[in-house]
């Protein structure tokens, strides 16, 4: 009998990666250049766990996908408008910082309250989605640390497919080092599951999901809880962008000890 599964997504927005980002430093921090100007989308590795969530609500009646979100509450709007004509979902905003000099920990333990104050949840039809990495917050632990705040032990990350079997259990296709992936059985919920690209494609707009959405969506910007992040002992000697720069050397039958100590000096060099 299949599961009415209760599944959170967690995931902001980042400055569309058509524009030119420039990193600056600010009398509180390091920032982004005209930062607010920037036109956002939905983190792409968000986008890919919010679509799997929506996908496995529609196969298994009766469950309900919430996106958790954290931004400053012009922009979360900016982004809800056309996110929300994309699945059906149910927004929990959180008005704070949603730039990518924030700390990770401080992130986490905002997301998992969010996550914990949502009524009606219950942790054995629970699923944590979420980026297996981001484009703004890429540390690459936010994720898991959200897990380990909600006592979550079973943990995916990076992974491409989900099954929901008859018996309750999840099949998890998970990447691997090598270019390999590994399967894995989940004996239940709840899980929390890193998304990497997933098999779906982007959905088309949807007039009617988005009116439905925005019933909500507007609502909870409007009582959206605003938070600071402190980044506490955290700082930054300097921020810049990665330096452009070609040198090409053509070498015939170098062996491939030989190419790996040439990159080494190379890279020693810098």
């Amino acid at each position: 009998m299949p599961i009415a599964y209760q599944i959170i997504v967690c995931g902001s927005f980042v400055p569309d990666p058509l524009q030119t980002l420039e990193p600056v430093t600010t009398p509180t921090g390091p920032a982004l250049k005209n930062e607010l100007m920037l036109p956002a989308v939905l983190d792409p590795w968000a986008g890919h766990a919010l679509f799997e969530a929506a996908n496995l609500a529609r196969q298994n009646p009766g469950s309900k996908v919430w996106l958790v979100s954290i931004g400053p509450k012009a922009k979360l709007q900016q982004v809800m408008m056309s996110v929300a004509q994309k699945v059906p979902f149910e927004l929990v905003a959180i008005d704070g910082p949603a730039g990518g000099f924030t700390d990770a920990s401080e992130v986490a333990a905002v997301l998992a309250e969010s996550i914990q104050a949502i009524p009606g949840l219950e942790k054995d039809r629970l699923l944590v989605f979420g980026g297996w990495e981001s484009a703004s917050r890429g540390a690459g632990s936010t994720l898991q640390m959200v897990g380990e705040r909600l006592g979550i032990c079973d943990q995916f990350q990076g992974v491409d497919k989900l099954t929901a079997n008859a018996d309750g259990s999840l099949q998890v296709l998970e990447r691997i080092e090598g270019g390999r992936h590994q399967v894995s059985t989940c004996s239940a919920p709840p899980a929390l599951l890193g998304w990497a690209t997933g098999n779906l494609p982007e959905p088309p707009n949807n007039p009617q999901v988005g009116m439905l959405n925005m019933r909500t969506v507007m609502p909870a910007l409007q009582k959206a809880k605003p938070v600071k992040l402190a980044g506490e002992g955290l700082t930054f000697a300097s921020v810049s962008l990665p330096r452009q720069r070609r040198e090409t050397k053509v070498v015939k039958d170098m062996s491939p000890d030989d190419i790996a100590r040439d990159i080494v000096a190379w890279i020693s060099a810098e």
